[in-house]
């Protein structure tokens, strides 16, 4: 049940194309081989009110934060980590030739016990 979800600043909108974005980040997390294909869920959020930095009018974020199951090593976690943030920081190359951009990334493992799923489209996929 990854979850990846990316927040950003508005003023990013002309800048970045987040479904494209979103197909990049989704194109690198299966590339692992670590998650399901039926699992991955890749999202973005526009964040309309925010203030960055010295508030500059040109100062921007781009914060994702992925959420996985548990069962996956230290190891594995970080390479996945690793392999999503060169491929955003890549494709994201414009943004960082300026000093107004500030990108993120966290992984965070869910609480088996807290945590509750049904996925209609695990059977779909897995009767292939």
């Amino acid at each position: 049940m990854p979850h990846f979800s990316i927040e950003y600043s508005a003023n990013l909108d002309a800048r970045v194309d987040m479904g494209e974005l979103c197909a990049l980040v989704l194109r690198t997390v299966l590339d692992t081989g670590l998650f399901e294909t039926g699992a991955v869920r890749v999202r973005a959020f526009r964040a309309e009110a925010y203030a960055v930095a010295d508030r500059l009018p040109e100062n921007a974020f781009l914060d994702m934060s992925f959420r996985i199951g548990t069962g996956r090593s230290a190891e594995e976690k970080k390479r996945t980590g690793e392999a999503v943030f060169a491929a955003v920081s890549e494709h994201l190359a414009a943004l960082f030739e300026t000093p107004h951009f500030a990108l993120s990334l966290e992984i965070r493992e869910i609480d088996p016990v807290l945590s509750w799923k049904k996925n209609a489209i695990h059977p779909r996929l897995r009767g292939k």
